[in-house]
């Protein structure tokens, strides 16, 4: 089922909003009053150890390619399979592992790139016919997603 034409646009809006304000909210200082200013403190003990911050993540539209490349060779060297979970993105290595969630109906899979795309800079990452399936998006084409590096498996 195709979700109604106000509610993809809402969602084509945030996603806008979000991609526009995330660098300057980002980067915006706090502003600080003069009385809040006070004298140092003496030396105080190193605070613990962080938490790792959490992997990076993309905000932007997948689309999915499918019959006419399958078959075909990739940027990496394996022939195209439309069934199998992979993906085409710009910027990110080979065998990268990432999980591209539909920001419409918050499906999610874990995709393997191993191609090098899509050509059309408006969108982020191509992702296989099987991979547009599972996240409910074959039918339309296009879809807003968020893009979560996975860590490398261990070994």
């Amino acid at each position: 089922m195709q979700p109604p034409p106000l509610q993809r646009l809402c969602a084509f809006l945030i996603l806008a909003v979000a991609l526009v304000a995330a660098p300057a909210v980002a980067h915006t200082p706090l502003p600080v009053a003069a009385a809040e200013v006070v004298a140092p403190r003496p030396a105080a003990p190193p605070p613990p150890a962080r938490p790792v911050d959490p992997l990076p993540y993309q905000v932007g539209l997948a689309s999915w390619y499918g019959s006419y490349f399958q078959g075909r060779e990739t940027t990496s060297g394996e022939p195209f399979n439309m069934y199998a979970m992979t993906a085409a993105h710009r910027q990110l290595p080979l065998g990268t592992r990432v999980r591209v969630t539909n920001l419409e109906n918050r499906r999610s899979v874990v995709l393997r790139i191993n191609d090098r795309g899509p050509v059309p800079t408006s969108r982020t990452i191509d992702v296989s016919y099987a991979a547009a399936c599972a996240l409910g998006f074959r039918v339309e084409g296009l879809v807003p997603v968020r893009i979560d590096l996975l860590p490398p498996p261990r070994r």
